[in-house]
């Protein structure tokens, strides 16, 4: 499922569900933990049934009834999922007759989870967790919600679709009043980022503001997909604080829907540490409150050692006037928490521990006290690693911020050094207030860690699996082109056929008496649409040598890229690139040529049907050209339809063209296939330049990254005029790169 497809489905689910809850009785707070709780029951079931049937294959055919569940039970220990007994399955709730209470199957539902969900110790690790305020619900908004959640795009639907769903449904539920405050929660792409740079794979993980637990949830992705392990088989702990009593439960549904164990109090972390964990964790990942004002300095002035063994090692940070009745009491508070968090977060890391963590822009550059403290941060030589991130990446707020890492095992060439990151320019657009990383971006962006780290070997696997991608979908091209041509010969054969008949008197009279006086059959109609036709087959000459020509080029790549395997080294991999770049104004024009012909054929159909109204005519083939058409147009994303031949072939050619793209932006920046600073993005910054730039850690400031446009009403209006711009360049550029293909076609043709 893509972003675009994503975000509809949220769109969807959320208006759906919030219609129930308009027309009920219920404010948003009652609603919003009823239906939080069958999102998980959904997902929960989802990830059930996809393991349930390697779970059978171990359990005896001679087993049944109570004793097959028994061991159905005892098999989903150790899997990625939690076991849910039969009534307290999704689609059993869904399948309910009509009459029967549904609030109380779904509480039950929710009590047969929390008695059924424990650890290897028989403790329940979901008591008290999930919702089960079900029988004051309506019985009708009920069953409809079990509708709304059961669509098939949910019933096949991955963990991290659910956890943007989750997101989406906290933040929406927060901004109508449903969350006092409005809690906001980590961003996939974000969690994804820090996970892939601090590289959590064992020992203790801590998250002392957890919020929904998706560091963790992001970890266990982590150890699955890139260390190819199973979170049971690894020696490896979760422990989560978390102010809110609904985000902690949130937090542990979502660590049991994943098959997670983990320890979650509730808890103040500026006040509280139940976890004890100072000095003893080999992660700290978190995204914690930013600029928090009202922290008592009396609360927690003791967490500071002379020996930099408390969890403020580097002393208070700024204190504001005294203010009367704050925090339930009269003295002095912390101006701005930020610093105490950055302390937290390196206090609580063993000697070769690793932190990433989210933070306000502003705690890379402020001043006085905050400036102290990070001086002293940079002088331990454990900042490893600093990244700017531009706004829209959460959901309810645009402001930009900061990911931070620390390193304490950072080896001794690299101590006296922090690479700065400027990813604001790096994103990709979801909706006018959304921005996410893609799966490219991300990785890109973490191979520059790599190189800096000296680990060329991930670097050049990931030219590999680019590489792959590309051979993948150029091997596709030949295939899905020639059904598009299929498709554009039928159309065309059919509009030719008509603007042959268009010329028989007799037909055109035959029709004309069919429609009545009003025809509006003219001559010059008819002639107007020949010579569309006419225009329109002079130009298919053009698109057919500009998709020969990528045909021609794709091979020979595929030929070049053929030799290569998964031992080939960085100097293999880079020579082939110019053959792979080559292609590119191929593919580019191949592309163009497609929509070209598509929009052509289909705009002289639209006129043959319209104008002429060629379904009027006995020679007119509906049939055929109906099929042409569906398979010419794209699909309409929002009726779930599936990718049309047109998409299809559309689709070969943009992710070839995207992933030579991908390569290039790797080897052009790292030439070598090592590290180096790259003017606008990265930059290895020494303590004693950070020293000269009053302890900053803002990345912009060291590698010059160009300041982004302001959001208001002007910049939007400049924006989308810049785009109609680019439209119109790049449709100019698109016919500019079939002629030239063409002409290359020719001269070719001339020189065999």
């Amino acid at each position: 499922m893509d972003y675009q497809e994503l975000k509809l489905l949220e769109d969807d689910l959320w208006e759906a569900a919030d219609q129930l809850r308009a027309n009920s009785k219920l404010t948003a707070s009652e609603y919003s933990m009823p239906v939080l709780g069958l999102i998980f029951l959904r997902h929960a079931t989802t990830r059930f049934h996809a393991l349930l049937p390697d779970v059978e294959k171990a359990v005896p055919a001679r087993a049944t009834g109570a004793l097959r569940e028994d061991r159905i039970k005892l098999g989903f220990q150790g899997k990625a999922a939690i076991y849910l007994p039969e009534t307290a399955r999704y689609d059993y709730l869904a399948a309910l007759p009509a009459g029967t209470n549904v609030g109380e199957a779904i509480r039950d539902a929710m009590i047969a989870i929390e008695d059924s969900v424990t650890d290897q110790k028989g403790q329940k690790l979901l008591e008290g967790a999930l919702p089960k305020d079900y029988l004051g619900l309506e019985q009708d908004l009920l069953a409809e919600l079990l509708k709304i959640f059961n669509r098939p795009a949910l019933q096949t639907a991955t963990g991290d679709v659910f956890g943007r769903i989750y997101e989406y449904f906290l933040n929406q539920f927060a901004q109508s009043g449903a969350q006092e405050g409005g809690e906001f929660f980590t961003p996939p792409s974000l969690v994804r980022m820090i996970v892939n740079v601090i590289e959590p794979d064992h020992g203790v993980v801590l998250d002392p503001a957890c919020g929904s637990a998706g560091m963790f949830v992001q970890t266990g992705h982590f150890i699955e997909e890139v260390r190819h392990k199973s979170t049971n088989d690894v020696d490896i702990t979760f422990y989560g604080q978390e102010k809110a009593d609904l985000n902690s439960k949130l937090a542990r549904m979502n660590l049991a829907v994943h098959g997670l164990e983990g320890n979650i109090r509730i808890g103040n972390t500026f006040y509280e540490d139940h976890h004890q964990l100072l000095g003893a964790c080999d992660f700290v990942m978190a995204n914690p409150p930013f600029n928090v004002d009202g922290v008592q300095v009396a609360k927690v002035k003791n967490q500071v050692c002379e020996k930099q063994t408390g969890r403020l090692p580097f002393g208070l940070p700024g204190v504001a006037t005294k203010t009367k009745g704050k925090n339930n009491g009269d003295g002095e508070t912390i101006s701005n928490a930020n610093s105490l968090w950055l302390q937290y977060f390196y206090s609580y890391l063993n000697d070769s521990g690793r932190a990433g963590f989210v933070m306000a822009s502003s705690a890379s550059d402020a001043g006085n006290k905050d400036k102290e403290i990070r001086q002293k941060l940079v002088e331990t030589g454990h900042v490893d690693v600093m990244m700017s991130i531009g706004p829209k990446f959460f959901y309810t707020r645009s402001l930009p911020c900061a990911l931070w890492f620390f390193d304490k095992g950072k080896p001794d060439n690299l101590r006296d050094t922090v690479l700065m990151i400027d990813a604001r320019n790096v994103y990709t657009v979801v909706s006018a207030r959304s921005h996410v990383f893609t799966d490219e971006q991300l990785t890109n962006l973490t191979a520059i860690t790599w190189l800096y780290r000296g680990e060329q070997e991930k670097f050049v696997a990931l030219l590999a699996s680019y590489q792959a991608q590309l051979v993948h979908h150029l091997s596709q091209l030949a295939e899905r082109l020639a059904n598009d041509e299929q498709q554009v010969s039928a159309l065309a054969r059919a509009l030719r056929n008509f603007a042959q008949t268009a010329v028989d008197d007799a037909a055109i009279a035959a029709v004309r008496e069919k429609l009545g006086e009003d025809h509006g059959l003219t001559n010059e109609l008819l002639q107007a649409y020949r010579a569309e036709v006419h225009k329109v087959d002079e130009q298919a000459h053009g698109w057919r040598q500009a998709l020969n020509v990528v045909l021609r080029e794709a091979s020979a790549v595929l030929k070049a890229l053929a030799p290569l395997s998964e031992q080939s080294t960085f100097d293999q991999r880079k020579a082939l690139q110019d053959k792979v770049d080559a292609i590119g104004p191929a593919l580019k024009a191949g592309s163009a040529a497609l929509e070209g012909q598509h929009k052509a054929w289909l705009k002289l159909l639209d006129f043959a049907e319209k104008a002429l109204r060629a379904r009027q005519w006995t020679v007119f083939d509906s049939d055929a050209v109906r099929e042409a058409k569906k398979a010419l147009l794209p699909r309409d994303v929002k009726k779930r339809e599936k990718p049309t031949v047109r998409d299809l072939g559309m689709e070969a050619i943009k992710r070839a063209t995207y992933f030579i793209a991908q390569t290039h932006w790797l080897l052009s920046r790292f030439p070598s296939g090592k590290y180096e600073d790259v003017s606008g993005l990265c930059k290895a910054v020494s303590r004693n330049d950070i020293k000269y730039n009053d302890y900053s850690l803002t990345p912009g400031r060291y590698v010059g990254a160009a300041a982004g446009m302001q959001d208001d009403d002007d910049g939007v209006k400049f924006v989308g005029r810049m785009r109609e711009i680019h439209s119109e360049l790049a449709e100019l550029n698109d016919k500019a790169f079939v002629l030239a293909a063409a002409i290359q076609a020719g001269i070719s043709e001339l020189l065999e």
